[in-house]
C-alpha cells in the first residue's frame, strides 16, 4: 500500500498549460504503476493518463492525446501530468492512483487501482 499526494491545480485559460504532481510515499515505488484519472462535475471517473512500472510504457485517453504528457522521477517518488493547450472540457478534479499489479489489459480501469489520492481542482476558463 502506498499514500499519494496530488499539487498544481488551479484556474487556468484555454490554451494555457499546467504541470500537476502526485507524491508517492511506500517502499518500491518503481514497481508500481501510476495513472491520472479526472471527474468532471456530474460524470464520472474517466482514465487520463498511466505510466506501468519501471517506467516501460505510457498510455493515455484518446481525448488527451497529444496534449499531455505523463512521466515519473523513480528517484523522487514522484509522477507529473503536464498538461498543455488545455481546454474548458479539461476542467476537473484531477486523481492519481496506484497499483503493483499494472497489467496492460486492465490498466485504464480505475477499480483496479487500490491506492487513491484525495484530487487537484483543474479549472479552465473560456
Amino acid at each position: 500500500q502506498v499514500q499519494l499526494v496530488e499539487s498544481g491545480g488551479r484556474l487556468v485559460q484555454a490554451g494555457g498549460s499546467l504541470r500537476l504532481s502526485c507524491a508517492v510515499s511506500g517502499s518500491s515505488f518503481s514497481r508500481y504503476t501510476v495513472a491520472w484519472f479526472r471527474q468532471a462535475p456530474g460524470k464520472g471517473r474517466d482514465f487520463v493518463a498511466a505510466t506501468r512500472y519501471g517506467g516501460t510504457s505510457t498510455h493515455y485517453a484518446d481525448s488527451v492525446k497529444g496534449r499531455f504528457t505523463i512521466s515519473r522521477d523513480n528517484a523522487k517518488n514522484t509522477v507529473y501530468l503536464q498538461m498543455d493547450n488545455l481546454q474548458p472540457e479539461d476542467t476537473a478534479i484531477y486523481y492519481c492512483a496506484a497499483t503493483s499489479r499494472g497489467i496492460l489489459s486492465t490498466i485504464r480501469r480505475g477499480d483496479m487501482y487500490p491506492d487513491w489520492g484525495q484530487g487537484t481542482q483543474v479549472t479552465v476558463s473560456s
